[in-house]
């Protein structure tokens, strides 16, 4: 499939490899970024506009396809065959590359300047100014000319003004044949908008662990303790709260006449918000409802301002947090006492997640280059009142929306967004200082290789050094009944590739090492985590006990890239000692172990050396390359 220019009909970029026979239908996307073309042997391929790459092939079509058209906002094709059938195909584009349909308006595949080339296939203007000589005529003369139409001197109608008696009051006419008429009284105050103006795209806000509806089914909430589901029975809905650990807490149902359609879920109680109805004078009603108390049960209801609805909420073990249509953030105590509430600097809110006295908003910021907000998130200590990390960017790629937030079980804030990856704030603790690090790339994981599973992932929680999910096959997008089980992966910070089936020795020997890379990565990020906690909290025992063993780990990782370096030979001896100077252990033991390494592959001149490291760190040296 050929692209040419329309300027000049030179060939430009080409759609190749895709069909076996003759084109017999292609359609373009609303934006241009996708492109979809089918053949007369029944081939249905959808394509990427600025790689010119086949993404996806169709082996469903039963006739030729004769013509194809895209809806224009939505991720729907149809499409005609020559059996005079009409399909309509939702979820056309597969959920890994629906972002190219939300990004803006995309150039044609030039070979040169896109932009340049879009400019010179524009209508060039004609010159119509006066000639040399002539007087230049106003466009508001030509205007009121227009609107009055022709006078009695032109030489296209009979004048209504005749000078008969020689008085005067008729002007003389101009050179065209025409005399001026008079200004109008008054202009317009300002230019109208045009009807098709441009805004900017937001992100939606969202509740997260909660699901969409699905018949008269939907979760509320889905984490580590326990899960919440509604039904709707019309009339009102009944809610359902079970929790894994029957044996702290006993699994509760009741009847809904309120239509709650937010839930939060810990091991201290259940937090549930519902939108204006005649039960709640038409206004949003928060409802805390505690596990267990030494006292009665302390349940308790709170209303919203009027015209002020929930967006999102979290629950923590100390407070409550809520955001609004609004803009506000109203945080709450675990007895409905108001403890702040101010507004929002990045609005609309997106969304908001809370641990312990630690509170994360996100909201829409400034709009980026493709015509998408970025989203922008706040880190607050709402007990010490101390801002962590004020309206910084959240790391997401363009396209890539965010799929859910929370905190991990050490107290990070964690992102997953619809790319399948999963982050961690590293440095959150530091002004300033926040990086999003990629714990795992779920695209990436070894049961997805082979290319015959089709697996989605919903995240539900970061705990034990593992990210806990539910896996979505078939293409599905969210949990729905029965009850889904849990599934868990160990981290792999996304080094390199991942080890293919089909390798030799060669190629499982690199594998290898970029495995051992990607463990080092990962204990130096685990490190770091565990540093900042101890540092910047009042950490117990435990915690400050867990920092040193951290650190082995990290040296341990050193240490067998250190072997693999010196089984590879004498000429990797630089790169092995860089290795032995990035050790963290101070006592000299892993420098050591360094060493024995280095004489059991007979590599002297790397032991000398890294003993001249080790006698320096002993005297209180500094490493030349850390100066």
């Amino acid at each position: 499939l050929q692209v040419v220019a329309r300027s000049d009909w030179q060939r430009q970029k080409a759609f190749s490899g895709g069909h076996r026979a003759d084109i017999s239908a292609s359609a373009w996307s609303h934006n241009g970024a996708l492109l979809v073309t089918s053949g007369v042997d029944k081939s249905l391929g959808l394509w990427e506009t600025r790689s010119q790459r086949l993404i996806k092939t169709f082996d469903d079509v039963q006739y030729p396809i004769l013509a194809i058209g895209w809806h224009p906002t939505d991720n729907v094709l149809s499409y005609t065959n020559n059996n005079g059938e009409l399909f309509i195909r939702e979820d056309f584009v597969p959920q890994e590359h629906a972002k190219h349909l939300n990004i803006a308006l995309q150039p044609a595949p030039m070979n040169n300047d896109p932009l340049s080339e879009v400019s010179g296939n524009a209508r060039k203007q004609m010159p119509n100014g006066p000639k040399q000589g002539e007087v230049r005529r106003s466009t508001e003369d030509d205007y009121l000319d227009d609107l009055l139409g022709p006078d009695a001197m032109s030489e296209d109608g009979a004048g209504f003004i005749e000078d008969d008696d020689g008085a005067g009051y008729a002007e003389e006419p101009n050179r065209f044949g025409k005399r001026p008429a008079g200004a109008l009284e008054s202009r317009p105050a300002k230019r109208q908008a045009p009807v098709s103006a441009w805004q900017p795209q937001i992100h939606e806000s969202f509740q997260p662990g909660s699901t969409p509806w699905r018949g008269n089914r939907r979760y509320l909430c889905l984490n580590l303790t326990g899960f919440v589901w509604t039904v709707n029975q019309e009339t009102h809905h009944t809610i359902t709260v079970e929790f894994y650990d029957r044996q702290e807490h006993r699994d509760f149902h009741f009847t809904d006449p309120f239509k709650y359609d937010k839930a939060c879920l810990n091991r201290k109680g259940s937090l549930f918000s519902c939108p204006p109805s005649n039960y709640t004078n038409n206004r949003n009603m928060l409802y805390y409802r505690p596990h267990e108390t030494w006292t009665a049960r302390t349940d308790w209801r709170t209303p919203l301002p009027s015209g002020e609805e929930v967006t999102s909420m979290s629950l923590s073990e100390s407070c409550i947090v809520v955001t609004t249509s609004t803009g506000y953030v109203r945080i709450y105590s675990l007895f409905g006492v108001p403890l702040k509430v101010y507004r929002q600097k990045s609005t609309p809110a997106v969304t908001c997640a809370s641990w312990r006295d630690y509170v994360m908003t996100v909201g829409n910021g400034p709009v980026g280059g493709e015509g998408t907000t970025r989203l922008l998130y706040t880190i607050e200590n709402v007990k010490r009142e101390e801002v962590h990390q004020s309206e910084d960017i959240l790391a997401l790629p363009e396209g890539v929306e965010l799929r859910s937030v929370f905190w991990s079980e050490n107290g990070d804030p964690c992102i997953y967004d619809t790319d399948g990856v999963l982050l961690i704030l590293l440095h959150w603790r530091t002004p300033g200082q926040a990086q999003w690090v990629p714990l795992l790339d779920t695209k990436t994981l070894e049961r997805l290789q082979s290319g015959k599973k089709e697996e989605n992932y919903w995240p539900v929680a970061v705990a034990g050094n593992k990210f806990h999910c539910i896996i979505l096959k078939g293409g599905e997008e969210y949990p729905y009944f029965p009850r889904p089980l849990l599934s868990d992966f160990d981290f792999r910070i996304p080094v390199s590739d991942p080890p293919s089936a089909n390798e030799d020795d060669d190629d499982r020997d690199a594998a290898q090492q970029k495995t051992l890379e990607s463990q080092l990565v990962l204990a130096s990020v685990n490190h770091s985590l565990q540093q900042d906690l101890v540092e910047n909290t009042n950490a117990t025992s435990a915690q400050k006990s867990e920092l040193p063993v951290l650190e082995r780990e990290v040296d341990k990782a050193l240490l067998q890239l250190l072997a693999a370096e010196c089984r590879e030979g004498e000429e990797r001896g630089m790169k092995a000692l860089e290795i032995a100077t990035l050790m963290r252990d101070r006592s000299g033991k892993m420098l050591e172990a360094a060493g024995k390494i280095a004489q059991r592959f007979q590599r002297g001149v790397l032991d000398s050396k890294i003993r001249e490291v080790a006698e320096r760190r002993m005297v209180g040296l500094v490493d030349e390359d850390d100066v």
